[in-house]
């Protein structure tokens, strides 16, 4: 009884029954939180490692690991609302501390799963949200290590998200080198252009070595060209050509002298 009225007197809300079910509400949500850890643990390696499956499972997925984070997020959540325990500024220091731990593996499993999906800026982005979460871990750690410790290491991700990032460029960079040469192939394509319009860009183009090889428009189109131009002489009926009168009749006295001079050899 005296210890009953302790308690009343120091919290003057909050009853003994009250305090024996936030006990026990913590417990209950103590050991969801050890159980759904324990899951995730599980889960994760099974995740990192690709550990081959039966058929008849199902292969673990990033999504699996969110939602076991966010029932215990939610747990945690309720830990801090248990009444008796507002004034404990330790006990809800430890738990904001807890807090940000799982918030860390949840934005890097939500992280993961963008990477499924080749959203590399949105994963980039959550691996940076991941390491803040860490620091502010490190630094608001102090002297909870001690209750920090069965918690998954934050160093450890810390160093997992660093390489993570590394990779999510080199893959951004390639997934956008193959885009780029999967647009400009098809584009080709389409075009169904010959290779006499086309010397400019560059394109492994297996139809060129076939014999259907698409070189040139044949037959060749159309084209107009100017025509050839017409000369009229307007001139000529204006023109008085000279008289041959007199070269015809010499030619007429002289024809039959000629051609007798031209049997018999006779020379003038």
């Amino acid at each position: 009884k005296q210890r009953d009225y302790i308690l009343e007197g120091e919290s003057g809300k909050v009853s003994n029954l009250q305090y024996l079910h936030s006990y026990l509400t913590y417990i209950k949500l103590s050991t969801a939180i050890k159980r759904n850890e324990n899951m995730a643990k599980g889960l994760q390696r099974a995740l990192l490692q690709q550990q081959p499956e039966d058929d008849s499972k199902r292969s673990p997925r990033p999504q699996d690991l969110i939602r076991l984070y966010d029932i215990i997020l939610q747990n945690l959540v309720e830990l801090l609302q248990l009444p008796g325990l507002e004034e404990d500024k330790a006990f809800q220091k430890e738990i904001g501390l807890k807090t940000l731990v799982f918030k860390a593996y949840r934005c890097f499993f939500i992280a993961q799963s963008y990477v499924l999906v080749k959203k590399w800026s949105e994963a980039l982005v959550l691996y940076d949200r991941v390491l803040k979460y860490a620091d502010e871990v490190h630094s608001d750690a102090g002297a909870f290590k001690n209750s920090l410790k069965d918690l998954p290491d934050v160093q450890e991700l810390i160093t997992q998200v660093r390489s993570e990032k590394c990779s999510l460029q080199a893959a951004a960079i390639l997934d956008g080198n193959d885009a780029h040469q999967t647009e400009t192939s098809s584009s080709q394509v389409k075009d169904n252009k010959p290779l006499v319009e086309r010397f400019e860009t560059f394109c492994l183009d297996p139809s060129l070595v076939t014999k259907q090889a698409n070189l040139v428009h044949f037959p060749p189109g159309f084209q107009p060209i100017p025509c050839k131009p017409l000369f009229f002489d307007l001139a000529l009926n204006h023109v008085a050509f000279p008289p041959l009168e007199d070269k015809l009749e010499q030619k007429t006295k002289s024809g039959l002298t000629g051609y007798i001079k031209g049997i018999f050899g006779f020379r003038s």
